[in-house]
């Protein structure tokens, strides 16, 4: 495959205070879309119909969370912008193939998806499981030929086995195993929260460490702090996504409200109280804030994100 070399895009900005968010964001959203148009096959480019699947989905818009978590890790550890471009890009490829394989009849069997029919619904079954297929091959295709990212093989690899580790049966595809095989049946918290760490926080996690692990003298120390910070908003997203399962609307939410229930699945609201849910996920990100207190400024976007989880409408 055939690649020009990247233009340069102008550095993420950090402002102050909290509405900097906002722009932290559009600025990664900017650098995302423009990698993610650099990496994806055009549409015009044969298969035409999976080529297009895979585009429908990857470029649909979403909040983009892991994706600027990547941005700002790597940022909260002083790595360069332009490193983080092609690891943002294929953690994104990678959940949006899972969103793909999620929404299937024989998943989640979703219709709507960011608002829009989803993938299989557009396209038919058997190309939304080709397109989720290619997108899954496509991040990893990005990060063994991605330059800018590092130029070290140890850290190349690193960066390797932690998205496939995150991506595979010790993360999210386990998850969604287990998230299967427990369709109808009563968890208890902590069935609940192991289901969760490998489903929904294992990508986290890998979005956190990504970042990090681009500025290749990281200490180990900030690694594990990082990894801890991951876990708790990890956990603390999937516990809002149970809340606004219950509370939000379709229009919204861009999916439809109250599958969970429908599909009789285990949910922190229906084990615990919506109360209890709202105050577990606040615990997780006064602990996820607590273990940032050692990063400098630069850190701040991981702040804000911690944050927006837990009080996100969609």
């Amino acid at each position: 495959m055939t690649r020009q070399t990247l233009p340069t895009w102008h550095p993420l900005t950090v402002k102050m205070p909290e509405p900097s968010l906002a722009a932290f964001q559009a600025d990664c959203q900017q650098r995302l879309e423009q990698a993610l148009e650099h990496w994806l096959p055009a549409a015009t480019t044969h298969p035409v119909s999976l080529h297009t699947a895979m585009r429908y989905t990857a470029l649909n818009g979403g909040k983009r969370i892991r994706p600027t978590l990547v941005y700002a890790s790597g940022q909260a550890v002083g790595a360069e912008h332009t490193q983080l471009d092609g690891p943002a890009c294929a953690i994104e490829l990678i959940h949006a193939y899972s969103l793909i394989h999620d929404d299937l009849p024989a998943m989640d069997n979703d219709d709507l998806r960011r608002g829009k029919p989803s993938c299989h619904r557009a396209f038919g079954e058997a190309t939304a499981i080709l397109a989720g297929d290619a997108l899954q091959s496509l991040a990893f295709y990005v990060l063994t030929h991605d330059n800018a990212a590092t130029s070290d093989t140890a850290t190349r690899m690193r960066m390797i086995e932690t998205l496939s580790l995150a991506a595979g049966s010790r993360g999210m595809a386990g998850g969604q195993s287990i998230d299967l095989d427990a369709t109808g049946q009563q968890l208890n918290i902590a069935e609940l929260e192991d289901m969760h760490i490998h489903k929904t926080g294992a990508l986290i996690r890998a979005s956190v460490m990504l970042g990090a692990i681009c500025r290749i003298d990281s200490t180990d120390g900030q690694l594990e702090q990082l990894d801890h910070y991951a876990k708790c908003i990890g956990l603390a997203f999937q516990i809002r996504d149970d809340i606004l399962d219950v509370e939000g609307e379709t229009g919204t939410l861009g999916k439809h409200a109250g599958m969970d229930e429908q599909l009789e699945k285990s949910t922190y609201p229906a084990l615990m109280g919506l109360d209890a849910a709202r105050q577990r996920a606040t615990e997780l990100h006064e602990d996820a804030m607590d273990t940032l207190a050692g990063f400098p400024a630069s850190a701040d976007p991981l702040r804000w994100i911690s944050s927006y989880i837990i009080e996100r409408e969609r």
